[in-house]
């Protein structure tokens, strides 16, 4: 039915009837499976509402749509694949249009010219296309707008000087175009603004000359990712609603001030990746936001130490931070022990500095933490079996029910992440999921504890590029929600345990360069993986492995000598000590006088090395 019309899809006989609805003024369509273009006329030109969001239609939205629409208030088609690149020709005429939605579609060309035309409009929401072109400033004749809602899209140029006119505005997103200049001081105008959101763009100017002191209504701010200089505006502490800033990526200096705490309902706070110095004093300052949940300071504070203990004297602050990042800012120092104190803690980011001792055996502690990221550190010691007892990360029904998702108050969007192919997830808060350790590229050594089987609701275990030695623990197999195993570029030792082959949900598993043995386990999900996920173990075996496995190599024969070894606490194997020797004795006494053969002789003390090398790792472990 590709390519046909929305009413082929009507019974037959109906087409006729759907088009004598003269007095028709709602049409409804929205939130189903429909596909196809759209007819080049309405059903009735009393049509008052058009809503076809979440469909699969395609094509061109069709001019006529709107030239006969004279009492037309509201069109939505959010949600398709209209493509196009002249945007809703005829929009104009439509003198009654409020609400005006295409957002998520394959729409291109020039913002339409004609849609200043409309006058009523309040809200134009074209987010996620490939719009181009610049802002007109005859976007001033929409002096009703409230919403102006464009991110994602490829529009540049300068903001309207005039801006500020529309003294209705509430709403205004740009996030991921090409803007450029400045901001306008007459936005500072648009006193009922409750989100600006402006990242991800090429806007420059020193935005402490701003005076946002107007802007009373305000709740977020977000200008991360531009070219902004100075330092934070003072007077962004008069709006007294602000519940997220978002100042990340730019080239501001200075300090935090004190000022700050005057923002009661400030919860979400990212200045990182600028210049911004003295984060002892930020953190004694900010301890003190008691509504603050995510704290984002990553890429700031470059070459300073973490907060000693000694500096947060009397701490008292951060009791409901949820979210700590302090990532890529070369931060030397410990894990500071007044971060035991922040009891709702669940997001901790360490990642990329030059943190120096162990994990800190309270860490397992938080009642709440159920994502930590550590690596790409200097941390020694041992993993932490208390570590192994997180909480939030136990399959406990009283405690698996209490760990909920995390939303953030303003879109996050990883590195990991490509924006184009994943536009559904751009309209949606992004979520952190419990089940997260990530200790990669650190010092630490020691044996992977075997407790850490009891992390049930773990997604991701990365234990990669560190001195762990002794065997793969056969208790991973219980961590039935983990996507992702990194074992790799250790000194582990022993088999690949069959029993890994019950991590259905495993994704990425990687135990390159270790000092495995025997073959890789047979029908199983681990053989889906590349033969990189093994390579740099001589002698592991079998597929996906070009070298194969020897008739001696039965992964039978491997796991009960791997039954024999343990990472725990050792103790030497004097039952099977014994009855080697006691089988040396006896050997020698029977096949003594045949040992005079230079043949026998060399046999003999082959199988006694051997033997030795079996005892003696047998032994060490």
């Amino acid at each position: 039915m590709v390519g046909s019309t929305i009413c082929s899809y009507l019974p037959k006989g109906s087409k006729e009837f759907f088009f004598s609805l003269n007095q028709l003024e709602i049409l409804d369509l929205s939130y189903n499976h429909l596909f196809g273009e759209l007819p080049l006329s309405l059903p009735s030109s009393n049509i008052r509402t058009i809503d076809l969001s979440s469909n699969h239609f395609f094509g061109a939205i069709p001019s006529s749509f709107f030239q006969q629409a004279s009492n037309l208030t509201s069109f939505n088609v959010n949600n398709n694949t209209f493509t196009g690149g002249n945007l809703a020709p005829g929009l104009g005429k439509c003198s009654k249009l409020q609400v005006f939605r295409a957002g998520h579609n394959n729409l291109s060309g020039l913002f339409p010219e004609d849609i200043y035309n409309a006058t009523k409009l309040e809200e134009i929401a074209l987010p996620l296309n490939s719009l181009h072109g610049a802002i007109s400033d005859k976007i001033v004749n929409l002096t009703n707008l409230a919403t102006l809602d464009l991110y994602y899209n490829h529009f540049g140029g300068e903001l309207p000087l005039n801006l500020g006119k529309l003294s209705e505005l509430k709403f205004v997103t740009f996030d991921f175009n090409n803007l450029d200049g400045v901001l306008p001081p007459s936005l500072m105008n648009c006193t009922n603004l409750v989100e600006l959101r402006l990242g991800s763009n090429n806007l420059e100017g020193d935005i402490s000359l701003l005076d946002f002191s107007r802007l009373s209504q305000l709740t977020k701010l977000d200008l991360r990712i531009n070219n902004f200089t100075g330092t934070v505006p003072v007077s962004l502490y008069s709006c007294r609603f602000l519940k997220a800033i978002r100042l990340a990526g730019n080239n501001l200096e200075g300090q935090i001030q004190a000022e700050i705490v005057s923002l009661k309902s400030l919860s979400f706070l990212s200045l990182g990746y600028n210049r911004f110095t003295n984060l002892t004093g930020a953190m004694k300052i900010l301890m003190s936001c008691r509504s603050l949940h995510t704290l984002l300071l990553s890429g700031s504070f470059v070459g300073e130490g973490m907060p000693f203990d000694d500096d947060m004297v009397d701490f008292h602050g951060f009791q409901n931070l949820r979210c700590l990042a302090l990532i890529r800012s070369n931060l030397t120092g410990q894990i500071p022990l007044w971060l035991s104190k922040l009891k709702n803690l669940e997001i901790l980011f360490l990642d990329f500095n030059q943190i120096t001792g162990p994990i800190p055996n309270w860490l397992g502690t938080l009642p709440r933490l159920f994502y930590i990221s550590l690596s790409y550190n200097q941390i020694s010691g041992e993993f932490p079996k208390q570590l192994c007892r997180l909480p939030s990360l136990l399959y406990e029904p009283n405690i698996a029910s209490q760990v909920d998702k995390y939303e953030f108050e303003l879109p996050v969007i990883s590195n990991g992440i490509s924006i184009k192919a994943n536009q559904t997830f751009l309209q949606q808060k992004l979520y952190f999921l419990p089940g997260w350790i990530d200790v990669s590229n650190n010092n630490i050594s020691g044996y992977i504890p075997v407790e850490i089987g009891q992390l049930q609701l773990l997604r991701k275990l990365a234990l990669d590029n560190n001195n762990f030695s002794g065997i793969i623990p056969d208790q991973i197999s219980n961590l039935k929600n983990l996507e992702v195993l990194d074992l790799s570029t250790n000194h582990l030792s022993g088999i690949i345990p069959s029993s890994l082959a019950s991590l259905n949900f495993l994704k990425e598993f990687n135990a390159s360069y270790n000092n495995l043995e025997g073959p890789i386990p047979t029908g199983t999900q681990l053989q889906s993986f590349n033969a990189s996920a093994f390579e740099g173990n001589p002698k592991l075996c079998g597929a996906p492995l070009p070298n194969k496995c020897g008739p001696s190599k039965g992964i039978d024969a491997y796991n009960r000598n791997n039954k024999d070894v343990d990472n725990g606490p050792h103790q030497l194997p004097w039952f099977y000590i014994f009855i080697a020797l006691g089988f040396i004795v006896g050997f020698w006494g029977v096949c003594g006088s045949l040992v005079i053969n230079k043949t026998w002789r060399y046999a003999y003390f082959q199988f006694i090395d051997n033997l030795q090398d079996r005892l003696y790792v047998m032994i060490s472990r």
